[in-house]
């Protein structure tokens, strides 16, 4: 019965979630598209905000090269990315830090939190850079190193080198 109770709430967490993004979607870049327009500055910082909450799946790298490829204030596209990635990440990393692990386990399931942070004790620094380098799950990362009371400015400044570098590689890629 309690396995019954916590497939149900994980079920429902997932729809709210899945229709929070559609939402956001729509009302961002969905919205610029039907009316004929270029997707704007300001759909592309709501769409990665959202997707670096952990709870939320976003195409986040498309997205950067996707407005890199049709916006000329390239380094505004690049401020915009880190600070709503970093600005996300933060509040992840604020979840971790506040909320039972086994709330958080119950949502996004024991195994990915456990493997998270079996990373984190492992190699430390270099999965938060690795994660945010890479389009991995970096927002798990980050949920994951508030559970562990994981160092702040170590969370900062690993995730923000990383996001530096892998949106630097894509400029270079797409532009």
């Amino acid at each position: 019965m309690k396995v019954k109770k916590i497939n149900i709430a994980r079920t429902v967490f997932i729809l709210i979630t899945a229709s929070a993004a559609i939402i956001i979607f729509s009302l961002t870049i969905g919205k610029d598209w039907f009316e004929g327009r270029d997707q704007s500055i300001h759909s592309f910082a709501i769409i990665h905000f959202a997707g670096y909450l952990f709870f939320l799946l976003m195409p986040v790298e498309m997205a950067f090269a996707y407005c890199v490829s049709i916006h000329s204030e390239i380094w505004l596209i690049i401020l915009l990315a880190l600070g709503t990635a970093i600005s996300a990440q933060i509040i992840d990393y604020l979840i971790g830090y506040s909320v039972s692990s086994k709330i958080i386990g119950k949502y996004i399931g024991n195994k990915k939190s456990e493997r998270a942070k079996k990373y984190i004790r492992k190699y430390g620094n270099l999965t938060i850079l690795a994660f945010n380098l890479l389009p991995l799950s970096s927002p798990i990362i980050c949920l994951a190193a508030g559970m562990l009371n994981y160092p702040f400015k170590k969370v900062l400044l690993y995730s923000g080198l990383g996001l530096a570098i892998k949106y630097l590689v894509l400029l270079f890629i797409f532009s």
